[in-house]
């Protein structure tokens, strides 16, 4: 099936890109090490790893998680359908490269609300020819308009990998937060899989407590949860092996090296239940 990266008809273009305003997906490329970002989504990254350190392994491990945890979606649990939301800028492996490794078949969805991203995700995420992919240019507090754009191309009565990595934190509400996320799990059938994670001040409270000011202050809020706050968005959820873990600690991969440190990203790979 064909890529669907284009605007549907009557659906309006995007807005233009904002360079004076940073972006969470743009100051998280930079983070990471990518290109696509802009002075002043630099300025407020770089401003935010000067006061905790801790962000960029955050940022890498929380990358590394995603590959993972898609993997054995696709691999083990035999999904073939994600819905990507936040998806961020495209980088290597992205949920549909290792997706579509597994099982190229699998149509993935990605979600997300910078102009940049919608630039990039029309050049760069070329399906294999067995599977689809598309791109919604939405908010993550319009789950309907999510939902209804990724109908063109999942099928909501087969299974689904609901995708949710760093996305929440910018719903500063608790309670807005967790409808959102049980709105989306609604429309998913039984057998359907959650993989979410949201920062944490757990490991350098100070740090990550300062950085989550400034991000506020440069306009790019983004709201820390602890893990306790993080599990209720697994409520009703059959949790997965290890449980609710930091996110570099999620089934990593083996290396001479013993375990990688605890970063300030918690996470969970979860099951909707029949």
């Amino acid at each position: 099936m064909a890529d669907r990266l284009e605007p549907s008809p009557g659906e309006p273009a995007a807005p233009k890109i904002d360079t004076s305003r940073p972006h969470s997906a743009r100051v998280w490329n930079h983070w990471i090490g990518g290109k696509d970002n802009y002075p002043i989504d630099r300025q407020v990254g770089d401003r935010i790893r000067e006061v905790f350190p801790g962000i960029i392994e955050v940022a890498r491990h929380s990358r590394a998680f995603l590959g993972r945890a898609v993997r054995h979606l696709a691999a083990e649990a035999g999904i073939r359908q994600f819905l990507d939301i936040g998806t961020g800028l495209p980088t290597q492996d992205n949920t549909h490269e290792v997706a579509q490794r597994a099982a190229p078949d699998c149509r993935v969805v990605y979600v997300d609300n910078d102009p940049l991203v919608l630039v990039h995700a029309r050049a760069l995420l070329i399906s294999t020819p067995e599977g689809a992919t598309d791109y919604i240019d939405a908010d993550v507090r319009d789950p309907e308009r999510i939902l209804a754009k990724a109908a063109r191309t999942l099928d909501f009565d087969r299974p689904v990998g609901l995708i949710l990595l760093g996305i929440m934190g910018n719903v500063a509400d608790d309670e807005e937060a967790y409808a959102i996320v049980r709105r989306l799990l609604a429309a998913l059938p039984p057998g359907s899989h959650l993989a979410l994670n949201d920062g944490t001040a757990v490991f350098d409270q100070e740090g990550a407590r300062t950085g989550e000011r400034h991000r506020a202050a440069a306009g790019d809020p983004y709201r820390l949860r602890t893990p306790e706050q993080i599990a209720r968005f697994f409520d009703g959820l059959e949790m997965l092996e290890p449980g609710l873990v930091p996110v570099s600690r999620w089934r990593p991969e083996a290396t001479p090296f013993g375990a990688p440190p605890e970063v300030d990203a918690f996470c969970g790979v979860a099951r909707k239940p029949a």
